[in-house]
C-alpha cells in the first residue's frame, strides 16, 4: 500500500477559499493525484409560530352550521344570522367598480343569493347567502381586507 502525500498547505487554502467564496466543493486533479473538499452547507428554516389564540368568552349557542352573533351584533339585532367569510381574501361589495351593491341594509335576500365577492389569490369567489330573509346589517366596507369566518353580514 502507498503512502499518499498530500501538501497539507494547498489543502488549508483550498478550506479558506471554500470559505471566502460561499462554494460547497472544489475538486483539483494533478498528476495521478485527485483532491475534492467538499462543506456541508446547514440550511435553517425559519417557521412561523402562530400567534396565541385569544381566551375563549362564553358566547350563546347557536344553531348548528349558523354561527354565533358577536355580543354586540346580537345585542344591536336578536335573532340575525351572521354570514362569515368562508376565506382571507379581500371583499367586494359590487360586481365591478361604479355598479350597485349586490345588497345594501333592508334588502330581502334569498338562500344563495350572491352577497358579496372575496378577492383570494386573483380568484372572486362570490359568497351565498346562507338563508332567505332582510339584510339588517352590512358588517365590512368595499375592497376592506376580510379574515377567516370575519362577520360580513347579519340576516334576520
Amino acid at each position: 500500500m502507498t503512502k499518499l502525500k498530500v501538501d497539507v498547505d494547498t489543502v488549508r487554502e483550498l478550506a479558506n477559499l471554500l470559505a471566502d467564496t460561499g462554494l460547497t466543493e472544489i475538486e483539483i486533479e494533478q498528476d495521478d493525484i485527485k483532491l475534492r473538499l467538499e462543506r456541508k452547507v446547514q440550511q435553517t428554516v425559519m417557521a412561523s409560530v402562530p400567534a396565541p389564540a385569544p381566551a375563549p368568552q362564553a358566547v350563546p349557542a347557536a344553531a348548528p352550521g349558523v354561527a354565533a352573533a358577536a355580543p354586540s351584533a346580537a345585542d344591536a339585532h336578536p335573532g340575525s344570522t351572521e354570514v362569515l367569510s368562508p376565506m382571507v381574501g379581500t371583499a367586494y361589495v359590487a360586481p365591478e367598480p361604479g355598479a350597485p351593491d349586490f345588497v345594501k341594509v333592508g334588502d330581502t335576500v334569498t338562500q344563495g343569493q350572491t352577497l358579496l365577492i372575496i378577492e383570494a389569490m386573483k380568484t372572486m369567489n362570490p359568497v351565498p347567502a346562507p338563508k332567505a330573509g332582510k339584510v339588517v346589517a352590512v358588517l365590512i366596507e368595499n375592497e376592506q381586507p376580510v379574515e377567516y369566518e370575519q362577520p360580513l353580514f347579519l340576516i334576520q
